[in-house]
């Protein structure tokens, strides 16, 4: 269970995590498309409300129906919230119309978008951008092409929230900020130099091209991003030049959707991973509300300690929250013939969380994908301090597990709700660190310091850790939690903070 300073506020985060990346996808898009009919019965855009409703249906409708056939072909169950994703994307993408080529194009679009995830796949993990591979392929086929009419100032309006609580919901704000400013960059000198003046220049490039719907919702893509922040960032640099630069090949011109196929290729070249079968070993109880899977790989994971992986467990009438959930990793990447991960089972009510522990041995959930960068400082000679909440003692199990035996400098303030909500409290003991424990009553284990029963404030962590100011910080758990322990940290003099909060507990 989480913990948190008693006058810790409800964070954004706390909101946000009530739903997976995919279903708040879903939600976001979803209101886009209902703006879009708000505009086009306000006379704002050029587009029916027929024309609107003809192509959203149809685009939806085809990857639904396509997603079902090979669902049935393959014999794998069809990720829904992933369906109705690629279908509203390309309703933004094609010319709303309700004449039948124009509708037929953007069905072989969602076809073929659907049919990527299963073709242009490694290792049951699909390496382009479904919606751009769908655009392009109906472009080739002189059929049609996307117009990305999305890119409207009416729809700017909407879509600018829209993209930044995506990506700030996703941890990918950094990267959608970089592809953003190269692209208007790149786009700026070009008609500059053509002699358009700097304010014209400015206005067309906020309100008519696709960038920032670009960046919220296809760049971003879960699937199709490299592992590591400084290859993401390094994807959408290259993306942001690619989308602002006309070049051609042939007959084939640059479009925003071949210049994100070309980063997604990028990506794939940087250590993309295919997904994984994990089969269970054994359910393991950390403490009256958390338990650790243990599962054996298909194949070995390569990750690096601290990060976390995306397991997949289709079931039948999944809730809000969807078929795919995050964890941190918590075996140490010493050890790739197990995977590991902790969680908690008190708030089971959610559908994702009954299936996963109704798993028995043998049981197989796929990984779909691994990454982070929530990683330990290179040097091993950076004094660190981690702070715990709850379930968010599992990425330091991790990191602690990694470096067993190593003479570094780490100092762990650890919270939970009660004595017995410790998690690995036992293991946490033999390792060379210093512990400084948060819980209701004194634990009584030797060498740890008890600190009182809530996360310590600034004054406190000054007192207890005098070289905070020195040290690399982590911190891991609830939303509410991280905000706290990272207002007291700064409150302390604590500069270099990462933070790993837990959505969606």
């Amino acid at each position: 269970m989480s913990v948190s300073a008693p006058a810790a506020p409800r964070t954004l985060n706390t909101f946000l995590g009530r739903w997976t990346m995919y279903r708040f996808t879903v939600w976001v898009l979803l209101a886009l498309a209902a703006w879009s009919f708000v505009l086009s019965f306000a006379g704002v855009l050029f587009y029916t409300p027929a024309e609107l409703g003809a192509t959203a249906a149809t685009a939806v409708a085809s990857t639904l129906i396509t997603s079902r056939v090979a669902g049935l072909l393959l014999r794998t169950r069809p990720q829904t919230d992933s369906s109705l994703i690629t279908g509203l994307l390309l309703y933004f993408l094609f010319w709303p119309s309700t004449e039948g080529a124009q509708l037929g194009a953007v069905a072989l679009a969602g076809a073929v978008a659907t049919a990527s995830k299963y073709l242009l796949a490694f290792r049951r993990r699909h390496i382009f951008n479904p919606a751009a591979v769908g655009a392009f392929v109906v472009a080739l086929t002189g059929l049609g092409g996307a117009v990305w009419w999305v890119a409207t100032p009416g729809m700017l309006i909407a879509v600018l929230p829209a993209a930044v609580l995506v990506l700030y919901r996703n941890r990918l704000l950094p990267m959608a900020g970089i592809f953003v400013l190269t692209a208007a960059a790149v786009t700026m000198a070009r008609f500059l130099a053509a002699g358009e003046s700097l304010p014209g220049a400015l206005t067309t490039i906020a309100v008519s091209y696709p960038l920032v719907f670009l960046a919220g919702f296809m760049l971003t893509e879960p699937l199709t991003l490299p592992p590591l922040r400084v290859q993401r960032l390094l994807e959408a640099a290259v993306v942001g030049v690619l989308f602002s630069v006309p070049l051609s090949l042939g007959p084939v011109m640059m479009s925003p959707e071949l210049a994100l196929l070309a980063g997604n290729l990028l990506a794939f070249a940087m250590g993309q991973r295919g997904a994984v079968r994990l089969r269970l070993l054994e359910t393991r109880e950390l403490t009256p509300t958390a338990r650790e899977l243990v599962f054996e790989p298909s194949r070995p994971v390569r990750f690096r300690a601290g990060q976390y992986v995306e397991l997949a467990v289709p079931h039948f009438e999944p809730d809000s929250r969807g078929s795919r959930r995050i964890f941190s990793i918590t075996t140490p990447p010493a050890e790739p013939g197990t995977v590991a991960v902790g969680l908690r089972v008190a708030d089971s009510g959610s559908s994702f969380k009954t299936a996963l522990l109704r798993m028995r041995p043998g049981a197989e959930v796929g990984a779909t994908t691994v990454a982070g960068d929530f990683l330990l400082p290179r040097d091993a000679h950076t004094p660190v301090l981690m702070i715990a909440s709850g379930i968010g003692i599992t990425p330091f199990i991790s990191q602690l597990r990694q470096i067993r035996g190593e003479d570094r400098d780490i100092v762990l303030v650890y919270a939970a709700s009660s004595v017995d909500e410790l998690a690995y409290a036992g293991e946490l003991r033999e390792l060379n660190v210093r512990v400084l424990v948060c819980t209701p009553s004194d634990p009584g284990i030797s060498g740890w310091t008890w600190l009182g029963p809530v996360l310590p404030d600034a004054a406190v962590l000054s007192r207890e850790i005098p070289d905070i100011s020195g040290r690399a910080v982590y911190v891991s758990g609830s939303p509410r939690a991280v905000a706290a322990a990272r207002k007291a940290v700064r409150g302390a003099g604590g500069r270099r903070i990462r933070t790993d909060p837990f959505l969606g507990y």
